[in-house]
């Protein structure tokens, strides 16, 4: 399928099923999609190929292990992987390869405080020590798919955040969307994937993981390129990310701000030569009203995506992306 993820916007493969294997490896190379796999054999006869970018870690170590009773035989959950175990394995997978990255991707605990999967024991703190297991971390939550509550998308931003405090800002955060149905539940719209996504970047996200695969009610590997609608929103989506990319990467600024508190959106701000540039993103489904303060005298305003209004009000429709620039 590589072939199609990448006519969507795709550059960057993420875990390959009981992989990577010689065959998966081949049609990858073939397909010219890199990716970040498991460190096992196969893995590292190819320390010299440049079709891997990294290494991971087994997923979601930080959430409650599947784990034998002894004394029953059945399967119940256990705790989850102490913290410096994650942080020895990172060791080793640098000893092995120091030349690539290493990345970690961690559970809804790191965003979600009503998370009861940790299993016992498990505590917040516990996330500055997994950190330091990786060169690159990740985390994922479904707010729509996974928990039910299109009204939590700010859990995306908060996730990002929590990683930049935990990492000290000296490592590179990533971060899981949802675009399917996952467990059978409900689905976001292209509208929320869209608003998870500019939550992310504006919060400082400078990868997307895309959960492409559904569980219920039947499996499907590839249950993103199945659906017409969100893989043409996707599309667009990535399409559109590229474009901006290089605003993405600028410092930030300080000509513009918010004037007051606003829960139910994202906004950050950056300098590219004399101009600024504000990102704003809705992140509920209802409008939203976001006023800009400027410092100094008022900019000149360029609408890049959306309009804004005089004096630095914006209004935004539901899950709507701003991009304003100011000289």
């Amino acid at each position: 399928m590589a072939a199609k993820y990448r006519a969507a916007g795709f550059n960057l493969y993420i875990g390959l099923w009981q992989g990577p294997t010689e065959d998966q490896l081949a049609t990858l190379k073939r397909e010219g999609m890199p990716v970040i796999c498991e460190q096992n054999a196969v893995g590292l006869r190819h320390r010299d190929d440049p079709i891997i970018a990294g290494w991971m870690h087994g997923d979601e170590p930080d959430n409650a292990q599947e784990v034998t009773n002894p004394q029953t035989g059945k399967k119940e959950w256990g705790p989850c992987i102490p913290p410096a175990k994650v942080v020895d394995e990172y060791t080793k997978m640098k000893a092995a390869d120091p030349s690539r990255p290493v990345m970690l991707n961690l559970g809804q605990g790191v965003a979600n405080d009503a998370w009861y999967g940790r299993g016992n024991g498990a505590k917040l703190d516990d996330y500055a020590t997994y950190v330091k297991g990786s060169d690159l971390v990740s985390f994922d939550v479904y707010p729509v798919a996974g928990l039910g509550k299109p009204d939590q998308l700010g859990l995306v931003g908060k996730g990002i955040d929590r990683l930049k405090g935990w990492t000290g800002g000296k490592q590179t955060i990533w971060n899981c969307l949802e675009c399917t149905r996952i467990g059978g539940q409900g689905k976001a719209t292209p509208a929320q994937v869209r608003a998870e996504a500019w939550s992310a970047i504006i919060h400082g996200s400078r990868g997307l993981i895309y959960f492409v695969h559904q569980f219920e009610p039947k499996f499907d590997e590839h249950a993103l390129l199945d659906d017409p609608e969100m893989l043409a929103a996707v599309t667009s989506l990535n399409a559109q990310i590229q474009q901006y990319a290089p605003l993405l990467r600028a410092p930030a600024s300080d000509r513009v701000s918010l004037a007051d508190s606003a829960a139910d959106l994202a906004f950050a701000s950056v300098r590219k030569g004399k101009a600024s540039y504000a990102f704003l993103v809705s992140l509920v489904d209802r409008s939203v009203v976001a006023n800009l303060k400027f410092a100094g005298q008022h900019p000149r305003v360029t609408d890049v995506v959306g309009k804004s209004g005089p004096d630095g009000k914006v209004d935004l429709a539901p899950y709507e992306l701003h991009i304003i620039r100011f000289e």
